[in-house]
């Protein structure tokens, strides 16, 4: 994975990260596929919920170690999910990190989200996922082995 930016290096990137994580959660909330997972497990805490992604994605992405939990574990009490989902996420996430983030930081998101994706999947359904690179190879996956 490359370098990580610092908050220091790029102050303008906070207020893009949060407007990337606002924007993709105001749509996955309306996706028929996705939003009903997101209502049914947050309900009245989306407040919370979008603020500890903001600081997930600022520690992932800037450095900002703002953000401490278990992403694997969390997604692993998450009932009733289906390869579908995943290729909703990943398609909505690339168009937001596409769509709210300079190229170099938003092809930064998307390995980090694929790698991300591809470990969760594999806990899910104990099997790679087709959009997975094969094991040991550096197209992408590294971030599934480093979730802040």
């Amino acid at each position: 994975m490359s370098a990580i930016a610092t908050p220091s290096t790029h102050p303008t990137q906070a207020a893009n990260i949060r407007a990337l994580v606002h924007g993709f959660y105001a749509e996955a909330r309306q996706d028929p596929l996705l939003g009903p997972v997101f209502e049914r497990i947050l309900k009245d805490r989306w407040d919370t919920h979008l603020a500890r992604m903001v600081d997930f994605w600022s520690t992932v992405l800037l450095g900002s170690k703002s953000f401490r939990g278990d992403v694997f574990k969390k997604h692993m009490a998450l009932p009733g999910l289906t390869p579908a989902h995943f290729a909703a996420w990943t398609r909505l996430w690339q168009q937001h990190t596409e769509r709210c983030l300079p190229p170099a930081l938003a092809e930064q998101a998307q390995r980090a989200a694929h790698g991300i994706a591809c470990q969760i999947y594999t806990g899910y359904f104990n099997e790679r996922p087709a959009f997975a690179p094969p094991p040991h190879s550096h197209g992408g996956d590294e971030a599934a082995h480093s979730i802040p």
